[in-house]
């Protein structure tokens, strides 16, 4: 039985382009449901295949032929074995590549066939400032202590709480916002956005957006829209950062003075002190209903822990994996015939 549930598989997959081999495969088929039944294979193709495979390899090495010949039920159930496993280990690394964006579970950046380039897990290093796809420092992420009433917040009382640890001059941060901008504007989705600088000179961004916030909360969604998609050489100052925001008529001059108050410096220091507590060692950093993701990850990965309809799509992907396989076994059946 190993050696046709291995050539089932095989032939299951060379016959997507030879009827030939489809027919083999059918053979396959009929083969493993007689030995799971406790019958005898009647088409003899588990001899046929283990006389070819031994005959190929005496004549490459006699010895060699003679010891697969004496122990080729061994090394079937050793392959079939290896050939389970892999199968398992590539279905857990998809699932996991579609809960989590990776193929090793919640935040592991380690490497993902999927995602081969580690796109899913780069961050920008809080220490270093700069970018990397295995950040040099890794902790246990979460909001123990954390006050989130201390930063910008829309549709404050939601049901689901997203808290978005980013910053403006960040590449990866700037690669996600999109997908969280999208999530912010869902009716069931509170939204707090927590600046944090990298020391790349944009220190006045967070009393910055506060200020933005507290006088003009409904212009405060704009900014960010403004902000992150704007060049980040132009984030470089005070003055070129309030051209880009001058499309929404906000007084300047009274904002200057809001960014430059002492109650803002206290604020952002606070501010800073709180993020520190989430443990956070690379931007972007995101909490969904308390659940801490690293790196910018595919919408899936949020909106699956906002309640989405995963339960759906795993429904109908098992739906369409059934009609797949009636259609193929029905596929078999007629070419056996013929």
């Amino acid at each position: 039985m190993v050696l046709c549930f291995i050539a089932l598989i095989v032939f299951a997959i060379l016959g997507i382009f030879s009827v030939g081999y489809r027919r083999l495969a059918a053979e396959a088929f009929d083969c493993v449901f007689r030995k799971i039944t406790l019958r005898k294979c009647e088409s003899g193709l588990d001899m046929r295949l283990k006389s070819q495979i031994t005959g190929s390899i005496l004549k490459r090495s006699p010895r060699a032929g003679v010891f697969v010949f004496r122990n080729f039920e061994l090394l079937s159930w050793i392959f079939t074995i290896l050939l389970v496993a892999s199968t398992i280990y590539v279905a857990y690394g998809g699932y996991n590549y579609y809960v989590y964006g990776n193929c090793n579970g919640p935040n592991n950046p380690g490497f993902c066939i999927f995602d081969p380039s580690g796109a899913n897990s780069k961050v920008s290093s809080v220490e270093a400032g700069t970018c990397s796809i295995v950040p040099e420092k890794q902790a246990v992420l979460g909001l123990n202590g954390f006050n989130a009433g201390l930063f910008p917040a829309m549709n404050d009382g939601a049901k689901n709480k997203l808290i978005f640890v980013g910053c403006f001059t960040c590449q990866y941060t700037r690669e996600v916002y999109p997908t969280i901008r999208n999530l912010a504007s869902r009716s069931d989705v509170e939204f707090t956005f927590a600046h944090l600088h990298l020391g790349n000179g944009d220190d006045f961004l967070t009393p910055l957006t506060n200020c933005i916030y507290e006088n003009y909360p409904d212009k405060f969604l704009s900014t960010l829209d403004l902000l992150f998609n704007s060049p980040v050489i132009n984030l470089s100052s005070i003055n070129s950062t309030l051209s880009i925001i001058s499309s929404l008529n906000i007084n300047q001059t009274s904002l200057v003075q809001c960014i430059n108050s002492n109650s803002s410096a206290l604020l952002a220091s606070q501010q800073l002190e709180e993020i520190k507590k989430t443990n956070i060692y690379g931007t972007p950093l995101v909490f969904v209903n308390g659940e801490p993701i690293e790196g910018p990850k595919p919408a899936r990965v949020y909106e699956r822990l906002l309640g989405g309809p995963n339960l759906t799509y795993y429904l109908i992907g098992a739906a369409v994996l059934v009609i797949l396989i009636a259609l193929i076994l029905n596929y078999f059946k007629h070419d056996k015939k013929d």
